[in-house]
């Protein structure tokens, strides 16, 4: 084996935990930053043999990577291999001029900014700091530092939006144009205080997510941007100067493909096992602080198991599988009544093999259609 070729690190700092976040996360504890970078390092000073010698992708998620404290932040990224594609999510309100050009110094080629949404009671109901104003000076901040790369997360169906609010921030979004968007509906757990505050509101918005979904992808495919997963979008090759655009980062997760996460809560897939770490950050740094591995979780993954998670990621893709590597999973009767239905696309590559794929029908209806692909 010669190594995950993908690599996540999680920094789990934030300024504050809005009411429907289920991450891994830690308020302030900027005591803490400087030692959690030193155990983040030791972790990766401990697996040597389970990354290769030049990663093709390095991702920085979090909680607020960009909250982390600017030396421990800046040391880290020192630390770190260089990869074709490095990415860092960003909170609005944390990127200046200077943040914005020290990652650049530092190797990081991608950003990915949680704009969420550009309507002021949207963002006082989702509990975050930036205002409109504070994603345009963020983005602008980026452009200057020389950033060519740039992602959009925005949310829709939150309490108290209407269908022409989410069509406003999507304007709001073109308009300024970044390479990347992701477009997530609103997932706020059972029990959280997000639900026990809006359980009513939630509820009639989940009745509207469908109309909010192609609605998203209505105006973004209207607008040349290529719908390659069902939450994501990015500019063509041919708008790009030959670029593929496409978050290579989670390509890897969607492809099947072994990675490292690194962090507390962090999850790795390697060689059909995968183990998360604790999720307990006071044991985390203490564990690395003595030299050892944080306590992990693990899971044997079966081939079979891995095969079916990869037809049900794949299949959010716009691109097909290859029916062969996934027939012990398929159920091979259900696909000529699924292409009847316009659901499903069957095809050949450039080899001759026999490929399947999901219309853009059968996209938009997601994954019933997987589900009874399923054998």
């Amino acid at each position: 084996m010669n190594g995950a070729r993908h690599l996540y690190l999680h920094l789990p700092f934030c300024a504050h935990r809005c009411g429907y976040c289920d991450f891994v996360t830690a308020v302030g504890r900027r005591d803490q930053h400087d030692a959690y970078v030193e155990a983040l390092l030791g972790e990766l000073a401990l697996e040597p043999k389970l990354l290769a010698s030049e990663p093709e992708t390095l991702f920085l998620g979090g909680g607020t990577p960009t909250f982390t404290e600017p030396r421990a932040l800046e040391r880290l990224l020192q630390s770190l291999p260089r990869a074709r594609e490095t990415t860092v999510e960003a909170n609005p309100e944390t990127v200046t001029q200077e943040l914005a050009e020290t990652l650049r110094r530092h190797g990081v080629n991608r950003v990915s900014l949680g704009v969420q949404s550009f309507q002021p009671h949207l963002l006082e109901v989702l509990e975050r700091v930036a205002q409109p104003d504070t994603v345009r000076r963020a983005f602008y901040s980026l452009r200057d530092a020389g950033f060519d790369n740039i992602s959009f997360d925005l949310i829709y169906g939150i309490p108290g939006q209407s269908a022409s609010e989410l069509e406003s921030d999507l304007d709001e979004a073109l308009e300024l144009g970044p390479e990347h968007l992701s477009c997530y509906e609103l997932e706020a757990k059972p029990g959280t205080r997000f639900t026990h505050t809006h359980g009513d509101e939630l509820a009639r918005q989940g009745e509207a997510m469908e109309g909010y979904f192609e609605l998203v992808v209505e105006r973004l495919t209207a607008a040349g941007y290529r719908w390659y997963e069902t939450a994501n979008f990015c500019l063509p090759m041919e708008r790009a100067g030959g670029r593929d655009l496409r978050a290579r980062h989670n390509l890897a997760y969607w492809l099947g493909r072994d990675y490292l996460g690194l962090g507390v809560g962090a999850v790795s897939t390697i060689a059909g096992r995968r183990w998360r770490n604790t999720p307990r950050l006071r044991a985390y740094i203490d564990a690395l602080a003595a030299g050892r591995r944080p306590k992990r979780e693990v899971e044997h993954l079966s081939p079979a198991v891995m095969s079916r998670e990869r037809v049900m990621l794949g299949l959010r893709l716009d691109e097909p599988l290859r029916v062969a590597e996934f027939a012990n999973v398929l159920d091979l009767e259900a696909l000529p009544r699924l292409q009847r239905l316009g659901l499903l696309r069957r095809d050949s590559d450039e080899q001759g093999t026999p490929t399947v794929g999901l219309t853009a029908r059968g996209r938009r209806l997601g994954g019933g259609v997987t589900a009874d692909l399923l054998a």
